[in-house]
């Protein structure tokens, strides 16, 4: 039976899981102090626009300023007898203009957050697009008869001219009442979000509508009829939870649950094991082989490995059979990890193409269950196939992981000899300068020891060609390749400092104590915006759903008679043996 877990009882991260018996299908963490604001609705203000771009960059209330491209502008905002159609993003827009806008992508890197004008507002069967009125449509999920259905389910439902709506794939097999009810909700938002960016100060970025917590979002997007309970560790989540499903979806109330057990809610379903591996680059394969997945600028780059597999008859089928392992664990894993963008698989290379065919077909079944967008390719004749996977929120990575203070991310450093000789070139060049009186050089104590021993001479050298006097101050608190050098003129009044070089190093060390600390404190943290439109419940519950007509009673299939019973003892035995038919009884 497929569960969804809320697991809350350490505040400082809230983890929900969706898994089946004790395989973990998807997982989602928030943690505090990490505001993820992909849908939220801000009040944007524009700061400058880029023609060469084709964009402007929008100050919406947070440190770093918005991109918008030209093309995610609503006509709306176009200055008036702009032709839409040749329009300059210079000559539609203009510096200052107010824009209600929403994050699309969030914060990344050195890069600020995508923003669109054109909203979309996200209830339990339909998503709205109040100004966009040419992007409705069904889901893309939705195939067959299903999307006949749901097309023809929403034909009937009354919304506004302008807008346009998309059918989620809860919304199949929903009444029309049931759908009219969410999009009479989504519109009453919108209606409040309209309110709030008018009532604002002019010419003040602020956020309009906060996207719902983890625990509404986990229930709105991930819950299917197929899970059979929601367990949840803490009073205040559960209640939460349960308010909303008993307005949103009041016939699955019961299917909410408090969980009160010793046994820690995912250690009960042997789940922390396999959460692990998500934040791990090597997962291990059932047969033997693993995965290695490794991070960059570009893309995210799989490696198949056979490893310990031995298990095929031959080379061929040992690779074929890590293949398909590893074609289920990387789809498993690209869920896990939320990873996006460009990814590429380097599989173990297969002579056959039937079995490069078989693992290409078993990763897009295997894919079926993501929700993201994925688009796929062929294995090229290296053995690479590439993959493009929409982002739905953050990678797990992003919101635990942090840049290696020492390597800065690279996952090596120089050895002590190669940063010796770099620092010493560096003093090399410092000392050439025109006006140098001397040269202080904080460097870790093994770097020092190198340069006081083995490079001795070459300082000497330096020091007598140059007449400059050169330091070296053995810090304790710098490792490699770190150091700090600072070039001394002949007027600098800390020439007659008569401490010693030891007292030095102690000095640096508090000032990169001061300047490199790694935790924030509370008080530097920005305290987050508040939402304007908040509290806002349907008008009224949802309606049940309507009783399904019972099949009706199909007539049993007549039974045929028994063949008759072969006569004549061992002599009809020995022909109903070999399928001689008795004589007719008289």
């Amino acid at each position: 039976m497929k569960r969804m877990l809320f697991n809350a009882t350490q505040q400082e991260e809230l983890r929900v899981a969706i898994v089946d018996g004790q395989k973990l299908i998807d997982i989602d963490i928030e943690t505090a102090g990490r505001e993820q604001r992909k849908g939220n609705i801000y009040k944007g203000v524009i700061t400058r626009i880029e023609p060469s771009l084709e964009a402007c960059f929008v100050n919406y209330g947070e440190d770093r300023h918005g991109f918008l491209p030209f093309k995610e502008v609503a006509r709306q905002y176009f200055k008036e007898g702009v032709d839409m159609r040749s329009a300059r993003i210079q000559d539609a827009l203009r510096e200052g203009q107010e824009l209600i806008v929403q994050v699309e992508k969030e914060e990344r890197g050195n890069k600020g957050a995508a923003l669109t004008t054109f909203i979309s507002l996200a209830g339990r069967y339909l998503v709205l697009m109040p100004n966009n009125p040419r992007g409705g449509g069904v889901s893309r999920r939705i195939e067959g008869d299903e999307r006949q259905e749901l097309r023809e389910t929403m034909a009937q439902l009354q919304i506004p001219d302008g807008m346009s709506m998309i059918a989620r794939t809860a919304g199949i097999g929903r009444s029309a009442e049931e759908l009219q009810w969410d999009l009479n909700y989504l519109l009453q938002l919108w209606r409040a979000i309209e309110a709030a960016s008018q009532n604002g100060h002019p010419g003040q970025p602020m956020l309009i509508y906060l996207e719902s917590s983890l625990v509404i979002r986990a229930i709105r997007d991930y819950f299917q009829p197929d899970i059979g309970e929601i367990l949840i560790d803490t009073t205040e989540i559960y209640d939460q939870a349960r308010a909303f499903m008993d307005i949103v979806m009041p016939d699955n109330v019961s299917k909410v649950k408090r969980y009160h057990d010793d046994v820690p809610l995912f250690s009960r379903f042997q789940i922390e094991h396999q959460i692990e591996t998500a934040y791990s680059r090597t997962v291990p394969l059932p047969s033997g082989g693993a995965i290695v997945i490794d991070h960059t600028e570009a893309l995210v780059a799989i490696d198949v490995n056979s490893a310990r597999a031995t298990k095929g008859a031959d080379i061929e089928e040992t690779a074929t059979r890590t293949n398909l392992e590893a074609a289920d664990e990387v789809a498993r894993q690209l869920r896990l990890r939320d990873l996006g963008g460009l990814i590429v698989i380097d599989f173990i290379d297969m002579e056959s193409a039937k079995s490069q065919r078989e693992v290409e077909q078993r990763l897009k079944d295997a894919l079926k269950h993501d929700r993201a967008r994925v688009q796929m390719g062929k294995i090229s004749r290296f053995g690479l196939m590439e993959l493009s996977r929409q982002r739905l929120r953050p990678a797990l990575s992003e919101g635990s992981h942090v840049t290696c203070p020492r390597c800065n991310g690279t996952g090596h450093i120089r050895d002590t000899e190669s940063s010796a000789l770099q620092v010493l070139r560096i003093i090399q060049e410092e000392a050439m300068k025109e006006n140098t009186a001397a040269i202080h050089c904080q460097v870790p104590v093994e770097v020092t020891a190198f340069l006081l021993n083995e490079k001795r001479q070459e300082i000497n050298k330096i020091e007598s060609r140059f007449k400059v006097g050169i330091v070296l101050i053995p810090n304790k608190h710098l490792d490699t390749p770190h150091y700090k050098l600072e070039r001394l003129r002949h007027d600098d009044a800390r020439l007659d400092d008569p401490r010693a070089s030891w007292k030095m190093a102690e000095e640096a060390a508090r000032e990169l104590e001061s300047e490199t600390g790694y935790s924030k404190r509370a008080a530097d943290v920005k305290p987050k915006q508040e939402a304007a439109v908040k509290g806002i419940t349907p008008e009224r519950p949802a309606p049940s759903p309507a009783p399904q007509r019972a099949a009706e009673p199909v007539a049993p299939a007549p039974v045929p008679a028994p063949a008759p019973v072969a006569s004549g003892g061992f002599v009809g035995w020995l022909k109903g043996l070999f399928g001689l038919s008795p004589a007719p009884a008289p």
